[in-house]
């Protein structure tokens, strides 16, 4: 097949689309809350409760806030399950479904976050909706448009932008799956329960 004739548009979304279906979703199955909340370190960053955050940043809307500083600790904050849902719910997809595809202001300050897992999940799946639309509707001239001010590298094509964001999905919705493995096999209930 000749470069040309190839539907680049459909290419980038089933990159995603098929990890998501082979691979991810289902290993989301099941996130109890427990799982979305454990800190397998002190001092982990995660969505907490306002006002029960000792993080130099709360920032959150709703009930619930996500840890943050300005500038990052080194070593970087060991991150759960919660608080990395957050950020690609919130800056990885909403920001940008926002910035590019018309859905409402988001950002990580402005943020309801999910005081549940199910919540969470509820909210990346939504997310992940606007965003599969979105880059749908660019069609194939829209892939070759720069993505302007509203991201840090503005010559940068959309298809740039979408393979970004399709590798920030696939780094951190893995590392949820690999928290979750760690939860399983490092929880005491769980060992109890499969013994």
């Amino acid at each position: 097949m000749d470069a040309d004739e190839l539907d680049w548009n459909r290419t980038l979304r089933e990159q995603w689309e098929s990890h998501w279906d082979r691979q991810l979703r289902a290993r989301l199955d099941g996130l109890t809350d427990d799982e979305y909340f454990w800190s397998p370190v002190p001092d982990a960053w995660s969505v907490r409760p306002r006002g029960s955050s000792t993080a130099p940043v709360q920032a959150g809307a709703g009930d619930f806030t996500v840890d943050y500083a300005f500038t990052e600790p080194v070593p970087p904050a060991f991150t759960t399950i919660a608080w990395r849902l957050g950020h690609v719910i919130v800056g990885v997809l909403a920001a940008r479904n926002a910035a590019h595809f018309g859905a409402p202001a988001a950002s990580y300050e402005t943020w309801e976050y999910a005081g549940s897992a199910a919540t969470a999940l509820d909210q990346l799946d939504a997310q992940l909706d606007v965003w599969l639309a979105g880059v749908r509707d660019l069609g194939e001239a829209g892939l070759r448009v720069p993505v302007g001010a509203k991201e840090p590298y503005s010559e940068a094509s959309m298809a740039d932008l979408v393979l970004h964001i399709h590798r920030e999905l696939i780094h951190h919705l893995s590392e949820v799956c690999l928290l979750r493995d760690l939860y399983l096999h490092t929880d005491p209930a769980t060992k109890r329960a499969t013994r």
